[in-house]
């Protein structure tokens, strides 16, 4: 089977999922993130993508809501969470968090310092990237099983509308996720 997505299947896409009232709000939401500017929302947005590497993320924001709380409470996080290296990875995270953010913004690589961070993967990486305002696509498997249909990286994937459309790479990544979550895509 061989796919290509066109400016046609894209532009089809943005318009049934503002249809079905997703797009406006994810688009201007992913197009206007930037990079952290203090070491808690820094720390917060690791916290997240560990949460949720390898889960739902209906089930990951419910036990980044109990780590936050018990954060806040200055309780320990193991109290609230059982996976041992993730809440691990998070302690250090947070004990840290004011060097790892000026080690961030002072990275000449910041997806690779991304990818040096504890519990984050080679994938994951991306997804903590777009969430610190990187112009770059996570090669998940929901965004990879697309390329491989187009035979093409994922940053091509995604880096083809962007360059139509004028949304960020991220945003276009976004776009094609949430259509794929929502089953909007054929």
């Amino acid at each position: 089977m061989t796919f290509r997505l066109t400016k046609h299947i894209f532009d089809e896409l943005v318009h049934r999922l503002r249809a079905a009232g997703f797009a406006d709000a994810d688009i201007e939401w992913s197009e206007n993130i930037r990079a952290p500017d203090n070491a808690e929302d820094f720390a917060l947005e690791v916290t997240f993508v560990i949460c949720n590497s390898g889960m739902q993320n209906r089930i990951a924001r419910m036990i980044f809501d109990r780590i936050v709380g018990a954060l806040r409470e200055g309780r320990p996080i193991g109290e609230v969470f059982g996976h041992k290296g993730k809440v691990s990875a998070i302690n250090h995270i947070w004990a840290n968090r004011t060097a790892l953010l000026a080690q961030f913004h002072a990275a000449d690589d910041k997806l690779e310092f991304c990818g040096s961070l504890p519990w984050i993967g080679k994938i994951t990486k991306y997804h903590i990237a777009k969430n610190f305002g990187l112009d770059v696509a996570k090669p998940d498997v929901h965004l990879q099983r697309l390329a491989d249909l187009e035979g093409t990286p994922v940053s091509d994937l995604c880096h083809r509308p962007a360059a139509y459309t004028g949304f960020s790479v991220a945003t276009v990544d976004l776009t094609i996720r949430t259509a794929s979550g929502e089953k909007i895509m054929g």
